[in-house]
């Protein structure tokens, strides 16, 4: 009866110490902070709103903008407004400067004063008008700033999508981290149940010191672990804060983890297709160098224009007067001016020269490009593949880990296993549903790498 009652209390004890252990870690999680409820959307549109990269992309795409409005200077009229106070002796100068203001006498054409004059004073306020009218190469610049607004557009476009995928990312990775913890504290929990049945069993003669030992070595062993996987969600939270442009030091609480049946369905059986076939022709990437690339041609286009004549309107209308303000006599100018740069060293031409063999350039980085992006889709279908069978592996690791430690405990209980086989077994399953948690989130990851690849939000 003695010995039975002794067995009830060993029991009692591997069912009661998990419980507290997990009671008091999340008391004590409690007490310390709240971690703050967040879900996939809400990071993904808080990330939107107030991710800093995207600013910046986004400050970029109105400089564009704004340059692309420079150009409207190619129709619009150019209108300055001058003021004058001129006084001089030169002959020619000061009768022109009365003939302008009207107040030319009879007195004025003696030949002593024409030759002789004193100081003539002369205030003048011009209104100056100039009106574009043919300039070929100013519009085929304007058509090369609009191409280059629109690559910064797709820029953003591909910027932003960008950002939605590091931020998924970041919620697994969160996700992974909480379930890491999860593991480590029920078997920290084991791991002290463990140690408390040997320590009891060490004080009835029935194990040695040593067996007390291993379990008190593997007690340390999972606390500094646990310890481990906190920081890894503090520093999870604190990455994931940083996408979505918050202050740094809060913990979010994330729904599901990595290991769980709502996480690990089967990604449709696009594996098997081929990347060049998957890959859109208007991903954002993807249309921003072709845009790049028309951008050049219609550079080279100016260039080559430029060396065409040029016609443009003037006009003026002058007020003259010998005193200040000066607002007495007015007059005015218009006229249309050709001008044609018949030669300018060569500069035209070897300016050409290095437009196109740019414009060849971005082609050719263009095509290598998407080459690239087909290679890289297709391996990351490849890892996809890879990715469901480590899961299908981890899941029979896992159920075998635990069949083991079950058996392996039972034999514990009645003495026939020690305890540096149990302490194994245990090590053996923490280690094996980590990595199913580990290959989840790999799979789960490239699942939103390949929406991020395969993206067609180019408009």
């Amino acid at each position: 009866m003695e010995r039975m009652i002794v067995i009830t209390r060993k029991a009692l004890t591997w069912i009661l110490y998990p419980a507290i252990f997990v009671l008091s870690v999340s008391s004590s999680t409690t007490a310390q902070t709240a971690p703050a409820p967040l879900t996939t959307g809400e990071a993904v549109s808080a990330a939107l709103s107030n991710n800093a990269t995207l600013k910046i992309a986004s400050l970029e795409e109105q400089a564009a903008a704004s340059r692309y409005k420079e150009t409207e200077a190619v129709f619009l009229p150019q209108v300055g407004i001058s003021y004058s106070a001129i006084t001089t002796n030169n002959p020619l100068n000061a009768f022109g400067f009365k003939l302008q203001q009207k107040t030319i006498e009879q007195a004025d054409f003696d030949p002593a004063k024409l030759d002789h004059p004193g100081a003539t004073p002369d205030f003048m306020t011009s209104l100056d008008i100039r009106q574009p009218l043919i300039n070929l190469d100013r519009l085929y610049q304007r058509k090369g700033a609009y191409a280059a607004m629109e690559v910064y557009r797709l820029k953003t476009r591909r910027t932003s999508e960008e950002v939605v995928f590091q931020t998924r990312k970041a919620y697994l990775q969160l996700q992974l981290a909480n379930r890491s913890q999860k593991v480590m504290e029920n078997a920290l929990a084991t791991a002290l149940a463990l140690y408390h049945y040997t320590s009891d069993r060490v004080g009835q003669g029935m194990l040695s010191r040593s067996d007390a030992l291993n379990a008190q070595v593997q007690v340390s062993t999972m606390e500094s672990r646990l310890a481990d996987t906190r920081s890894q969600v503090r520093d999870a939270s604190d990455y994931l804060g940083l996408l979505m442009g918050r202050p740094s030091g809060l913990i979010y609480s994330v729904d599901g983890s990595p290991g769980d049946d709502s996480t690990t369905d089967v990604y449709p059986a696009t594996a098997t297709a081929s990347g060049e076939a998957l890959i859109p022709g208007n991903r954002a990437d993807l249309a921003a160098m072709r845009k790049a690339v028309e951008g050049s041609d219609w550079m080279l286009r100016s260039s080559k224009m430029s060396a065409l004549p040029r016609v443009n309107a003037f006009g003026s209308y002058q007020f003259n007067d010998s005193r200040f303000p000066g607002f007495g006599a007015g007059a005015w100018l218009a006229g249309i001016r050709l001008s044609w740069d018949l030669f300018k060293g060569n500069s035209i031409r070897n300016r050409n020269a290095t437009l196109s063999l740019e414009k060849q350039q971005l082609s050719e980085e263009y095509a290598l490009y998407k080459k690239q992006s087909i290679i890289e889709l297709n391996s990351t279908l490849r890892k996809l593949t890879d990715a469901q069978f480590r899961i299908g592996q981890q899941r029979a690791a896992v159920a075998a880990a635990k069949e083991s430690y079950r058996i392996l405990h039972d034999r514990y209980e009645q003495g026939l296993s020690g305890s540096t086989d149990i302490l194994l077994a245990q090590t053996q399953l923490s280690q094996q549903q980590l990595a199913l948690s580990q290959a989840v989130f790999d799979q789960e990851v490239i699942r939103a790498y390949l929406e991020f690849l395969t993206s067609t939000s180019a408009k």
